[in-house]
């Protein structure tokens, strides 16, 4: 099942993830090394959000990430929420629609 991250940030957030980006970037490559996350990064125009795009049973797994992650735990995150997703095209889409 796909799931989405979704991080609304706060407003010294470019300002202070320097400091904590290595770590971050750590967290997010060991679980896409593992098939769980399959794309993450910021909204631009304007930086506010970030979303990645989860690939796993449930959302516990992304929910233990967000806990993880030390853009959460130093409040470069302001909230953070899971949404299930049903992807219904494209080649990983979990639930394909085809036109009849």
């Amino acid at each position: 099942m796909h799931f989405l991250l979704i991080y609304d940030l706060a407003e010294d957030y470019l300002e202070r993830r320097p400091e904590f980006r290595a770590e971050h970037l750590a967290l997010a490559w060991e679980a896409a090394e593992r098939g769980e996350l399959l794309l993450a990064g910021a909204l631009s125009d304007p930086v506010d959000q970030a979303v990645l795009l989860f690939d796993t049973e449930n959302e516990d797994s992304v929910k233990r990430f967000a806990e993880a992650d030390p853009y959460v735990r130093n409040g470069l995150v302001r909230r953070w929420r899971v949404r299930p997703w049903t992807t219904v095209v494209g080649e990983r889409a979990h639930t394909p629609v085809r036109p009849q």
